[in-house]
């Protein structure tokens, strides 16, 4: 049998970050349970209605957040908020396929322009790495607005 995986990221600003992969990944938010949203309706304005209504402390309602793939085929990530700063390199990174079966300078093309996307919703870049076959068919690595790593494969 095998298990679900949801991806745990500690964060200063859970929501920020989990709007960004969001973004990022054409994930989504999804609802707080019980609630049936009608179509368009922001889910984030939906967990602060229910929040509210429970008498969760504004400050106390930034603590976590969550996003999901709308086709249910990738992982749940999820993001608690930490007071600590990052303060090592990660041992566990995403690589983000932005650019499947593509090769060479058409690859690299497909790399540039998703970086560019991602640096204009707050990602940084970090470095490309140029295609080295047979081994590395090239990339590029970058950070997310909190500095966590991940590369755009």
């Amino acid at each position: 049998m095998s298990h679900h995986v949801q991806i745990t990221f500690d964060a200063h600003d859970p929501r920020a970050l989990s709007s960004f992969w969001r973004d990022a990944l054409g994930y989504v938010h999804p609802g707080p349970p019980g609630v049936e949203l009608p179509a368009g309706a922001d889910p984030l304005a939906a967990w602060d209605d229910v929040l509210a209504r429970a008498g969760v402390p504004e400050e106390r309602r930034n603590t976590a957040s969550a996003i999901e793939d709308p086709d249910g085929n990738g992982p749940r990530l999820f993001f608690q908020r930490v007071p600590e700063d990052k303060v090592a390199k990660n041992r566990v990174h995403l690589d983000v396929r932005a650019a499947p079966g593509l090769q060479g300078d058409e690859r690299m093309a497909a790399l540039e322009a998703e970086c560019d996307r991602l640096v204009a919703l707050g990602a940084a870049r970090v470095r490309r790495h140029e295609p080295a076959p047979p081994m590395s068919a090239g990339f590029i690595v970058m950070t997310d607005p909190e500095g966590n790593e991940f590369c755009l494969d």
